[in-house]
């Protein structure tokens, strides 16, 4: 990544849409947004691939296995590190306090996202309650 790339964090569920439909509208609606905005670097969380290797074990087929080797194959994986623990309780503690907490695996993926300043990609609604979050759904039309 240089210093003017901007990290951008793809969620399990625009990974997943990818891989279901790679040549129809939701792979066309991600490249519109990912061509809108020059200098980016597309990442996932380590987190992110443990939901999507999980629901290969579970329902995985040839034709899924391929489709997830190819979303991955140019896809940086970044690791939690020790700053991720650090955003995690922060975020849990107070979307517990105000009533609104979200599921342990996204609020690993939100803080994971706080700690690096990347913007996360995803069709969740539930990370528009974590303040200070940049979120983005690129399965929507641009």
């Amino acid at each position: 990544m240089t210093a003017a790339s901007q990290l951008y964090m793809l969620d399990t569920n625009i990974i997943s849409a990818l891989m279901k439909d790679g040549a129809g509208r939701p792979a066309a609606s991600v490249r519109a947004w990912a061509q809108r905005r020059p200098n980016i670097t597309l990442v996932t969380s380590a987190v992110v691939q443990c939901e999507l290797v999980f629901g290969l074990s579970r329902r995985g087929t040839p034709r899924l296995q391929a489709a997830y080797d190819i979303q991955m194959k140019n896809l940086l994986v970044l690791p939690l590190d020790e700053s991720v623990g650090i955003h995690y309780a922060a975020l849990r503690a107070h979307l517990e306090r105000a009533g609104t907490p979200i599921g342990s695996n996204d609020t690993l993926i939100a803080a994971h996202a706080l700690a690096l300043d990347a913007t996360l990609v995803s069709a969740d609604a539930e990370f528009g309650r974590v303040p200070g979050l940049r979120v983005e759904n690129w399965l929507s039309p641009p």
